[in-house]
């Protein structure tokens, strides 16, 4: 791939550059446009202040969330706006994407200025599986910019128009955050330092199993926690109580386990509740002792201990997904335990990204004590399991 860097010795002075960015931040559900985790948007400054520093005129792109192809304020990029400016980095906001709000702000530009489009996803052509809708957007784009930087690895994965279809019709370059991803990730699939040790966690062994399949036999010590540790500690043939179950994947996780040979480490016991809530009641069990009225939300304090005494002699760790609902306090002492032990590990250590990145701010555990913290969850499981990215494609 061409770099940030080799586009700067090209020089950008007055020149417009169109960057992808992911500035896809998390919102407060019961206060509109409150940002509650703006790691995104700081991951890609570095980038995007490099390019301002050399005098480029910046045209800066984004999807937030999820709407259906037409404007949403839930899902506006105003607040993102503003987050930028508040962190040195002033960006004028068009309240469009390629209509005349967007252009108007855009001829305004001058060299080292930015402005930030409004929500890419609130044009249908983005993320359209016509192609030539998708074509039509992405020529839209990139009629505002003389040069394309994907700094957004958190969408690298999406065939989507501002993703694959504008690199094609523009000078591409990857920026620093992409090319950062890249390297951690190789070192992953190429050659680990060993012991290498994964801790899977989240919702459901679905979303995993491909990267499970994928890492089964290179790994030395998978660890597994999150909802997802119920269907496995079932197809041992313990009871789990109303705790979150796959039934369907009951015999894939046998087999798995199987296959392992004892290299897949579940937890031991499980802090165990009578509701999905903080002020519900709990209680420590084991894991084959779970009440048939209540439901695992985190992993026990033995699991946790087993877990670190796992992760103490490895050199490579890549951890996704939380051990428990971290979001609530008394179910957040799994995921604390873990990502402690893994700040302790002498050796690479990779967080990959979505709900364990959060977690790692949340719980407010320092980012710069892990080794790389991903900032695209879907994309670096993509990445691991060996699939083509097609960001990734368009920029090589």
């Amino acid at each position: 791939m061409r770099s940030l860097d080799d586009l700067l010795a090209e020089g950008v002075t007055g020149r417009r550059v169109l960057v992808r960015a992911d500035l896809n931040v998390p919102l407060a559900k019961d206060r509109p446009g409150v940002i509650t985790d703006d790691g995104r948007i700081r991951a890609v400054l570095p980038t995007l202040s490099a390019l301002r520093d050399a005098g480029a005129r910046l045209v800066v792109m984004s999807h937030l969330g999820r709407p259906k192809g037409t404007p949403d304020p839930t899902f506006s990029l105003a607040p993102v706006a503003r987050r930028m400016t508040e962190l040195g980095f002033p960006v004028t906001f068009a309240g469009d994407t390629v209509g005349e709000q967007a252009s108007a702000a855009i001829s305004a530009l001058r060299d080292g200025g930015a402005a930030l489009l409004e929500n890419l996803r609130f044009n249908p052509g983005e993320t359209s599986k016509d192609e030539a809708e998708r074509t039509q957007f992405a020529r839209a784009l990139a009629g505002f910019g003389d040069a394309y930087v994907d700094d957004a690895f958190g969408a690298v994965h999406r065939k989507h128009a501002s993703v694959y279809d504008v690199p094609k019709l523009l000078p591409h370059y990857a920026g620093l955050l992409v090319l950062r991803e890249v390297e951690v990730l190789r070192r992953l699939t190429d050659n680990p330092d060993r012991p290498y040790a994964v801790v899977l966690g989240g919702a459901k062994v679905s979303d995993k199993l491909a990267v499970i399949e994928t890492l089964l036999p290179t790994v030395d010590r998978l660890l597994i926690g999150g909802g997802m540790c119920f269907t496995f500690l079932t197809s041992q043939g313990y009871e789990v109580g109303k705790s979150l179950l796959e039934a369907e994947m009951i015999d894939t996780c046998r087999d798995l386990l199987a296959r392992a040979e004892g290299r897949i480490l579940l937890p031991t016991d499980i802090v165990a509740a009578t509701a999905f809530a903080a002020d519900a009641e709990y209680e420590v069990v084991p894991a084959n002792a779970i009440p048939a009225d209540r439901l695992g939300l985190d992993i026990g304090p033995e699991a946790v201990a087993a877990f670190a005494d796992a992760l103490s002699g490895a050199r490579t760790v890549f951890w996704n997904g939380p051990m428990g609902v971290f979001e609530l306090a008394p179910f957040a002492a799994g995921t604390r335990g873990v990502a402690e032990a893994i700040t302790k590990v002498d050796g690479m250590t990779v967080v990959g990204g979505g709900d364990s990145a959060a977690a790692v701010r949340a719980l407010g555990i320092p980012e710069d004590a892990f080794g790389h913290i991903s900032t695209g969850g879907g994309a670096s499981l993509e990445y691991l399991e060996g699939k083509t990215l097609p960001g990734l494609e368009a920029l090589e």
